[in-house]
């Protein structure tokens, strides 16, 4: 049977195992995913899945952990076309060490990097309060502070055809009956986005056609709008840019590189992130629209914004 994606408050409470009076107390004390329709709770199931996940506080130890640095250097996380290049170039410039990437999206890395399955993890997530990025998540998932490292800015919004057939100004048009938008995964930065504009907006994202249809990159979410097999996609101005589409700006975000304390020095670290202050690494963005890199190599964490 098909799961539903709205729950009632009987629901969620039978999927939580705790009383209806509690799920009241969960919404105002721990921010359990809920909207109000016409004076009844609901509760999207996927956000209350998500949360439930988010909350775990008891992990089990990595059984084997992450070697020590022997020339390969895995990172794994948020999905970026700069940081494709990034990665490109770092192996042709250290010929003896390899990067390579996981695309788990930002809640994937974090966790990823809490079972020491990578060196670094990528990651934009927006907070509550929508000026900080990253850290009550990391809080969350780690039991001490790693370091955090800006890898840029970039340019968040909504990708949308070449000539805006469907006269898309915003957010709130996404839910215009006729118009067909393809998403992003659970646990990626462009999601928390997505969902927290539709939240802001009063929309109820599963109701919108094409809410469901997930793709894990951001190209492959541009290509769909430009195939016509969707008219709308939450996604970075780069990719607008590369296919010839439109887009509409949301917000400037920060994008940053989390690692471990005590492998912060290993060599392929090291290497890595000091090519983000060369002139080579400059020359990747210089031909893509949305993005910021004043701040690109610069520590986050410790520093002023921790």
């Amino acid at each position: 049977m098909e799961k539903k994606g709205l729950l009632n408050t009987h629901e969620v409470a039978e999927l939580l195992d705790i009383n209806e009076k509690v799920v009241y107390s969960l919404i105002n004390e721990r921010g359990l995913p809920a909207t109000k329709v016409t004076g009844k709770w609901l509760f999207p199931r996927h956000l209350v899945e998500q949360w439930l996940e988010n909350t775990t506080i008891n992990y089990p130890k990595a059984t084997h952990p992450l070697p020590p640095y022997h020339g390969l250097l895995i990172i794994s996380g948020s999905n970026d076309i700069l940081l494709d290049r990034t990665l490109s170039f770092f192996n042709t410039h250290h010929p003896d060490h390899m990067a390579v990437f996981g695309n788990t999206g930002s809640m994937g890395g974090i966790k990823a990097l809490r079972s020491n399955l990578c060196h670094m993890a990528a990651s934009h997530l927006l907070q509550e309060d929508e000026k900080e990025y990253n850290f009550g998540y990391i809080a969350e998932e780690l039991t001490q502070m790693p370091a955090v490292v800006n890898f840029c800015k970039r340019e968040q919004g909504i990708i949308i055809a070449k000539g805006n057939p469907k006269g898309i100004t915003g957010i709130a048009d996404l839910s215009t009956p006729g118009v067909t938008i393809v998403n992003r995964p659970l646990g990626t930065g462009t999601r928390l986005l997505l969902d927290n504009e539709f939240k802001k907006a009063g929309i109820i994202g599963d109701q919108i056609q094409g809410y469901q249809n997930e793709l894990s990159r951001h190209l492959d979410v541009g290509l769909e709008v430009l195939a016509g097999r969707a008219d709308a996609a939450p996604g970075i101005r780069v990719v607008a840019g590369l296919l010839g589409l439109d887009f509409i700006p949301l917000r400037w975000e920060r994008f940053d590189l989390i690692i471990l304390k005590d492998r912060f020095f290993e060599q392929g670290i090291q290497l890595f992130l000091g090519l983000l202050h060369s002139p080579g690494f400059r020359d990747l963005a210089k031909d893509m629209a949305g993005y910021d890199l004043t701040h690109a190599g610069e520590m986050v964490f410790p520093g002023e914004a921790g």
